[in-house]
């Protein structure tokens, strides 16, 4: 590990984290002794106060203590968690609270976002790489396993939610978002057979695995459902009367309960909604939206016990309806 300052935070915060990366990965060990303030401050280039500063956060962290005011010593190892989602949205943050409630106050968690950006995604991993107790991340594709997690210890990462690929030898906690989708829409069968047609709102360009929409249309095929794929759902787009609208992004279900309303139809009586991926928001809008998803709280639940443990965990998540009043 090396120390290169950069101006993404103060020189406090990032000496501050550096130490304790440097602790994390136990080159500074429990009960042993930390270099004086004076050889840090020459070795970093940095002055006196910066050096006390950076050892007094992690004097109120817990992780060192002085014999007054001197000789630093190690007084805790922190365990110090990578977290790499996707993207920010409700139920991700649904995900992470049930994970940080889990963990002890020993435990910390840098949280990342890759945006769906494979450079951004290469970057993070490959700066986090030896700096962590574990990793758990959210690969940058469903079908393709990145090449950059390579670098991490395999039995350090936990991979989340997407999984496509071969992955046995890695440790997993994912959602299978063709048989087990397929099984949710068949749960539903009853309420979705008063409608003319079923209509699966998934633009091409979404990062949702795109298999999903064969499976959508196996089961309106073996069920005898008129059904068809939309791209999007524009401002103007008119909602449909006995149509059931199937959508994945949040930003449509907003679209189409607004088109809606303007033109005074019902959700849950002139058409239908079902949601993909619940979200805490779902049950006050209207009189509540149908969603179908895997429990992103026992995700975050099972990633905790793989971050206090170790042990290596293999599970597909089951995929479930939530079943409101907007079919």
């Amino acid at each position: 590990m090396s120390l290169k300052f950069n101006h993404s935070t103060t020189k406090v915060q990032q000496l501050a984290d550096y130490i304790r990366q440097s602790i994390t990965v136990n080159e500074y060990k429990v009960g042993e002794k930390l270099p004086s303030i004076n050889f840090l401050s020459q070795k970093y280039n940095v002055s006196r106060d910066t050096v006390f500063k950076a050892l007094t956060m992690l004097k109120d962290k817990g992780m060192i203590d002085s014999i007054q005011g001197k000789n630093y010593y190690v007084l805790n190892q922190s365990t110090h968690i990578f977290l790499l989602l996707d993207e920010y949205t409700p139920f991700k943050e649904a995900l992470y609270n049930s994970l940080i409630k889990k963990l002890p106050e020993s435990f910390t968690v840098d949280l990342w976002f890759h945006q769906y950006n494979e450079s951004l995604f290469n970057t993070i991993v490959n700066e986090a790489c030896g700096k962590y107790n574990r990793y758990i991340v959210m690969n940058y594709d469903n079908e393709i396993f990145s090449e950059v997690l390579k670098k991490i210890n395999k039995d350090r990462l936990l991979l989340i939610d997407f999984g496509k690929f071969d992955k046995k030898d890695y440790a997993y906690i994912c959602q299978d978002f063709d048989e087990s989708f397929y099984r949710a829409l068949e749960l539903l069968k009853k309420e979705l057979s008063g409608y003319k047609k079923l209509a699966f709102v998934f633009n091409k360009y979404h990062k949702h695995p795109q298999s999903s929409k064969i499976f959508f249309s196996r089961f309106c095929k073996d069920n005898g459902f008129d059904f068809e794929i939309l791209d999007e759902i524009k401002e103007t787009t008119p909602i449909q009367r006995n149509y059931c609208y199937l959508v994945i992004k949040q930003t449509d279900v907003v679209k189409i309960v607004k088109q809606a309303r303007s033109t005074n139809m019902k959700m849950g009586k002139d058409f239908g909604l079902i949601a993909y991926n619940e979200n805490p928001f779902y049950e006050v809008i209207g009189d509540g939206v149908c969603s179908i998803s895997v429990d992103f709280d026992l995700m975050g639940s099972l990633a905790a016990d793989f971050a206090l443990t170790g042990e290596k965990i293999q599970r597909y998540l089951p995929t479930n309806v939530y079943r409101r009043n907007s079919i």
